[in-house]
This record gives C-alpha cells, sequence and structure tokens, in this order.
C-alpha cells in the first residue's frame, strides 16, 4: 500500500488530505472518506487503508482546515466540557455546499494522480458526514456511483438537499446504516428516510443492539459484531457499483 498526506488546494485555502492506494494495478477507483465531529486521527487513516487494500483510491480530507484544526484529540464525554462544546462548533461551521466545494476540489486533484478513476467514484461519512456522503452522490450524479451513510445524523430535514430525498436525484446505490440507538438520529428520522427510499434498490439497515458510533475500534460503544457487518454492507456496496 501507498500512503500519503498532501495538500490538495480549494476555493478556501488548502485541506490536508490522508490517501491510501494499493501499489500495484490501478487506476482504482475513487473513495471519499468523510470524517466523522472528532476529526481526523489514526482509527480513520486506518479504516481508509482497510477500504484502500480492497483496490481503491482513498482520500481522507481534513474538513476542518477553515478552522485551522487537524486533528482534536481525546473528546470529553461531558456535554458542558470546553472541548466537546468546541467540536459541536467546529462541526456546526460546515455546510453541504461548502463541502460539495471540497468535494470538487478532492475529485479536481485526483484527476491529477495516475492511480485515480475519477470516473468511478463512491463515498462513505459517519456521523456528521452521512448528509456529505448522500449529497455527493446527488452533486456529483455521473461520477458517484455508490454512497453509504453510516449513523448519519440530520438525514431528514426541511431543507431540498435532505439526504431522505436523495432517491430521486441520483443513479447511485444509496445504503444508510443506523444504530439502533442513537439519540441523534432517532426511530422517526430513520422512517422517514425508509419512506423516501422505498420503490428503489437503496437501503437502510439498523443495526441491532447498537449506538451511535458502533464501528470505531476506539469507541466505548464499539461493537464488533455490527462493526465487521457494516463493513461487509460497505464492500459489497463498492463492488457493486464500483466495478471498471
Amino acid at each position: 500500500m501507498i500512503d500519503q498526506q498532501i495538500e490538495i488546494p480549494t476555493k478556501d485555502g488548502h485541506t490536508t488530505t490522508f490517501i491510501t492506494h494499493p501499489e500495484r494495478g490501478g487506476p482504482f477507483p475513487v473513495i471519499i472518506f468523510y470524517m466523522d465531529a472528532p476529526a481526523i486521527r489514526e482509527e480513520l487513516r486506518d479504516m481508509a487503508r482497510r477500504l484502500g487494500t480492497s483496490g481503491y483510491y482513498v482520500m481522507l480530507p481534513n474538513m476542518y482546515y477553515r478552522a485551522g484544526v487537524m486533528e482534536l484529540g481525546p473528546i470529553n464525554p461531558d456535554p458542558e466540557s470546553p472541548e466537546r462544546k468546541r467540536m459541536f462548533s467546529l462541526m456546526t461551521s460546515l455546510t453541504i455546499p461548502l463541502v460539495m466545494e471540497d468535494t470538487k476540489a478532492l475529485l479536481a486533484q485526483a484527476e491529477t494522480q495516475k492511480a485515480a478513476n475519477t470516473k468511478i467514484v463512491g463515498t462513505v461519512g459517519y456521523c456528521m458526514s452521512g448528509r456529505y456522503a448522500v449529497n455527493a452522490a446527488t452533486h456529483f450524479s455521473d461520477r458517484v456511483k455508490a454512497a453509504a451513510s453510516v449513523y448519519g445524523v440530520q438525514l431528514a430535514t426541511d431543507q431540498p438537499d435532505s439526504p431522505h430525498l436523495a432517491a430521486s436525484k441520483t443513479k447511485a446505490e444509496l445504503y444508510f446504516a443506523c444504530a439502533e440507538t442513537d439519540v441523534y438520529a432517532p426511530q422517526e428520522i430513520i422512517d422517514k428516510v425508509t419512506e423516501g427510499m422505498k420503490g428503489t434498490n437503496n437501503e437502510v439497515e439498523i443495526y441491532p443492539d447498537t449506538h451511535h458510533g458502533f464501528a470505531f475500534p476506539k469507541r466505548p460503544v464499539y461493537h464488533r459484531d455490527a462493526a465487521e457487518r457494516h463493513w461487509e454492507r460497505l464492500l459489497a456496496l463498492y463492488r457493486r457499483n464500483l466495478s471498471t
């Protein structure tokens, strides 16, 4: 595997982006891996590498670059703690239009790389970024063939770019992995997403006995069986849609 970390120019500056892909073969379909709220850390780089070993050119961008932030370090679980308040402030500073601008910059960079095939793109977003992964499928519908939201938040809003409305705006296959117990994505939200995906080949799956964050090995709520199932679903989604 080849790992590198580069600065990718965007409309608003530069985003430090971790890239990993197989050493031989290619060009490889591109996967954009959108981080969760606690930001870039080795845990996410390891997950990106796991995707890359399956034959993909994986890009993991720092989404907080506008604030000059790269890694947040440990987050105090107390909602009143300064660390947690800072994280939520950074998270709410992002918008779908901003992230789509960044996505455009990521794809433009990948187009210059021999190892990347930017005609075939997949996305995945965890937590705050589930909606960004889905919106990438609607904004770049000619390239993004598959998008996954893993315990995503703000999946059903009253805005036209709400993820639960995405099925009619893209031919990409969409997959929503949801925790059974999730204060950030309660059952009524999941029901709206399920209703929005009716009549399509898109899937909304609830993972039994799980909580928000179950796929991250370093979290107290990590659920090994559910995490492995999410990898199985994710890789199958990409195999079906990102074949060259």
